[in-house]
């Protein structure tokens, strides 16, 4: 059953990527990202971010639901489309006069451990309780997300002690852009597709969305861009926590309206098939957290 979908119901992948807070890790990945100077520079010379910065986010969740939910064969087929993108494209290094390629195994490594460490510590901060070896679990698993985009599953953090050194290692290569104050600055009061705009229950009571994506920064990194005032992290918490709640409790057909069209259609797939393998998808995807919902040999 393993085929059915890239990371199956019995995987943390699973657990975490169905969790709506993942909205919030995904603009927290983007600003996160932005801090290493020439992997924000790829993004501000090869993308229409300036124009559309959530769009970028919509597409990256089209990815990531690809590799997690999609078929073997679909999970090809973008990881093929991505690589082939990336591979064309370059950046110009203003500053030494350089030019590099966007598929560089040190920016794709950044891009990837910026993305998944956020989906996962805006998951458990936000309420997900996933224990250490589950956590550790989680990113082992997206180590085959990362083969997608071209990165060697072996030089990609499979723990959190290992994504901890890596960041610790990374840290001083990291700086603030006029790129970087740019983007986030896009991301702080984004326009919302009108399919988000929608799912209102989700929206905290104090914080905008930009704001909270931004106050769940690691210190270090809200330190060095130092946009925002500081507030209690209590309240960080506290918002996340509401947030999550809210937009867990939506319907699926309701919260997949944020999604591309493509992307919708490709989760559809995804339930009929598991349907058609014994799961019981009645409550949709997320009701198969529930391991009561998988076939007995699946159980098993």
């Amino acid at each position: 059953m393993t085929d059915l979908v890239v990371q199956p119901p019995q995987t943390a992948t699973w657990v975490v990527h169905l969790d709506r807070s993942m909205w919030v890790g995904g603009v927290r990945g983007l600003m996160l990202q932005a801090l290493h100077p020439l992997a924000m520079l790829g993004v501000w010379q090869n993308s229409n971010f300036q124009d559309d910065p959530f769009g970028r986010l919509r597409r990256t969740a089209d990815f990531v639901g690809r590799v997690t939910f999609g078929s073997p064969e679909e999970a090809g087929e973008i990881g093929r489309r991505v690589r082939g993108i990336h591979k064309a494209l370059r950046i110009r290094d203003p500053e030494t006069g350089r030019t590099h390629r966007v598929d560089d195994p040190e920016l794709l490594l950044w891009v990837h451990c910026a993305e998944v460490s956020s989906y996962l510590e805006v998951a458990r901060r936000g309420g997900l309780a996933l224990t250490e070896r589950q956590a550790d679990r989680y990113l082992r698993e997206q180590r085959k997300s990362a083969a997608y985009v071209g990165l060697h599953p072996d030089d990609v953090p499979g723990s959190c002690a290992e994504m901890a050194a890596y960041f610790k290692e990374v840290r001083p290569r990291l700086r603030v852009t006029p790129e970087a104050v740019s983007a986030v600055r896009f991301l702080l009061w984004p326009k919302l597709p009108r399919e988000l705009r929608l799912l209102s229950p989700g929206k905290p009571v104090y914080f905008p969305f930009g704001a909270l994506c931004y106050y769940t920064l690691p210190d270090w990194a809200r330190r060095m861009y130092g946009l925002l005032p500081e507030v209690p992290q209590a309240t960080v918490t506290a918002a996340l926590k509401a947030f999550r709640f809210g937009l867990n409790a939506l319907p699926e057909p309701v919260h997949d309206r944020a999604f591309m069209p493509a992307t919708r259609s490709m989760l559809q797939g995804a339930r009929e098939r598991l349907g058609a393998a014994g799961y019981d998808v009645g409550k949709g995807l997320r009701g198969l957290i529930d391991p009561r919902r998988w076939p007995k040999t699946a159980a098993g």
